[in-house]
């Protein structure tokens, strides 16, 4: 099955996102900063990113942007996850490269219908 990098600073929601996927017959690895997750990416290339828009230090849309620009990621797709719901927060982040944004509290269907779409 398809492998997930999620890459989520808060130890509940990290777990909350890692259950749902691994239920769907996914791998998971978790990150908890853009750094954490550079260091993880450079070991593994995951076949979807599911990530949180608010990190300490580099946030989720500056990581995803990056991710984007890079020849060794840009392939990758990326789902961004957020408790920042707004039209312009969404909008913001298809911008930066993402394939998906998901608001928080996380919705397990939502969640597991939208990698299952990325990773065919």
């Amino acid at each position: 099955m398809a492998t997930v990098l999620i890459v989520e600073d808060t130890l509940t929601q990290a777990e909350i996102i890692t259950g749902t996927l691994r239920g769907a017959g996914f791998t998971t690895s978790v990150a908890t900063s853009s750094e954490d997750a550079k260091v993880k990416l450079a070991q593994q290339k995951p076949d979807v990113i599911v990530m949180d828009v608010v990190l300490p230090g580099e946030s989720g849309f500056e990581l995803c942007r990056e991710l984007k620009d890079s020849p060794d990621t840009k392939d990758i797709p990326i789902v961004l996850c957020s408790t920042k719901s707004g039209e312009m927060d969404k909008f913001w982040g298809m911008k930066q490269g993402a394939s998906s944004y998901i608001t928080k509290p996380i919705d397990p269907e939502e969640l597991i219908r939208t990698v299952k779409l990325l990773v065919k």
